[in-house]
């Protein structure tokens, strides 16, 4: 039986830009977790958050994608990664999370992530920004670095 494991966008947007200087250690996270069967998944939220960043300007911290290029790339993530749907036990798991964390300003949007990973009992979280996760450790959430997934440059020559 797999093992799910939830994309954070970080890592989503990095693995679908080819020239990131991170793209080679998102794609071999992604790859390592699958080889190793993990069931790598999405929310909605995610796929929102990624059009977000994809299509907003450079200048404003954004990839500056159009509208045809971020929906080419988000539609190959929704290929390749498990969409898990939203539905209202989410909203009521986060509503508590919020409150017995004390999870403020944007930070809400990391805290409904883990609502969907606790509703639907997925313990992984693939993300660049570990610290924002780590305030969860305590609800059961397993925080997984890209980093520790990197390869070799020998191999990701070869790749």
């Amino acid at each position: 039986m797999p093992i799910t494991c939830l994309v954070d966008t970080n890592v989503l947007l990095r693995f679908a830009d080819r020239t990131s200087p991170q793209h080679t250690i998102a794609r071999d996270a992604m790859r390592t977790l699958t080889l190793r069967s993990y069931d790598l998944c999405i929310t909605p939220q995610n796929g929102i958050e990624f059009w977000s960043t994809a299509t907003r300007p450079k200048e404003n911290n954004g990839f500056g994608l159009s509208v045809a290029v971020a929906n080419r790339r988000l539609r190959l993530l929704e290929r390749v990664l498990t969409l898990i749907p939203d539905d209202a036990g989410i909203y009521k798991r986060w509503r508590v999370l919020v409150q017995e964390v004390g999870v403020t300003g944007k930070q809400v949007h990391d805290a409904r992530l883990v609502a969907v990973m606790l509703t639907n009992n997925i313990q992984n979280i693939l993300t660049f920004n570990g610290v924002d996760f780590a305030r969860f450790v305590a609800q059961g959430i397993t925080v997984l670095d890209p980093l520790s997934f990197a390869l070799p440059k020998e191999i990701n020559e070869t790749l």
